[in-house]
Formats: structure tokens, sequence, C-alpha cells
């Protein structure tokens, strides 16, 4: 009976983990935002990108994938940018995998900034193409969507450079190692 009590409470903590990371990435990307006057549909810098690549680096690929796909596709069903939210889901639950996955290999489990920094330029790529292809579905050209790269890679470095510093210092504290 223990060992189903145990394991029921693990799994209870986890979900409830989840939600709230996935909740920090939505009002973090909900809260701080800049709609950029770069393009037609502009583009959005936020801080949902930061909360992705924290709640990746600290709690794996897993629940950073979640947290991003689930946080910020919501934003985009809630905020007015509905046709986003499919693209979003898989591109950011992506993301949040890919970085997870890097910062988490082997017994590293984010406590390589060098790895952590590695995994978030890395996860970028497959981030800007999945939103150019999107928009080459949405708009029928190949050159409209390339003027929304530069705002995603705006966002991925705001996000970067809020995630590193963020993370050094949480990785400090004995519950984050």
């Amino acid at each position: 009976m223990q060992r189903t009590t145990s394991y029921s409470r693990s799994n209870t903590f986890d979900l409830i983990l989840t939600a709230m990371l996935t909740a920090l990435v939505f009002v973090a990307t909900l809260l701080l935002n800049i709609k950029l006057p770069i393009s037609a549909n502009g583009g959005l810098v936020h801080l949902g990108t930061a909360m992705l690549f924290i709640a990746s680096i600290l709690f794996g690929p897993k629940k950073g994938a979640i947290a991003g796909a689930a946080g910020m596709g919501l934003f985009d069903l809630v905020s007015g940018w509905t046709l986003w939210a499919p693209i979003t889901f898989l591109t950011r639950g992506l993301q949040g995998y890919i970085v997870g996955k890097i910062a988490w290999k082997g017994e590293r489990r984010g406590s390589s900034i060098t790895f952590n920094l590695v995994a978030m330029i890395v996860s970028v790529p497959p981030m800007i193409a999945g939103y150019y292809v999107w928009e080459r579905v949405l708009y029928g050209s190949w050159i409209v969507p390339l003027a929304s790269i530069p705002g995603d890679i705006i966002q991925s470095v705001i996000g970067i450079g809020v995630a590193i510093p963020v993370c050094i210092v949480l990785k400090k504290i004995p519950v984050f190692k």
C-alpha cells in the first residue's frame, strides 16, 4: 500500500508542477509582451520564451515541452492570435523538449551553463522554421514570412538573455540542484 501512495503522490506533484510551469509561461507571455512593427502581422516579443527555457532547464524535457506548448498555445487562443495556436503548440512544445533533452542529457540535469546555452540556441531554428512554414501556408508566399524571422530571433535572444542568469541563480538553490 505504501508504494501505491508514494507513486500517487509523485504523480500528483508532477501534475501540479507542470500546471504551475504552464501558468508561468502563459502569464509571462500575456503580461510582458511587445508587438513589433516589423511586418504586416508584426510579431510578438514576450518573456514566455524565457520561461519556457527556464522550465526546460530546471525541470527537463517533458515539463518544458508541456509548459511551452500549453502556456503559449493558450495565450494565442485567448489573446486574438487564435490562428497561430496550432503551430505555437507544436513549435513551442518541440522547443521545450529540445532544450530540456540537451540540458538534461546524462547526469547534467540542467547544471551546465554551456550546454544550457547550446540547447537554447539549437532550439531556435526549428521554432523559426515551423512558424515560417505556417506563414507560408497562411499567406501563400515564401517571401512574406521572411519578415517575421527578425522578430523571432529578437524574441529568442531576449529569452536566452533572461533565462541564463535566472537559471544560474536558481541552480544555486538546493531545491533546483
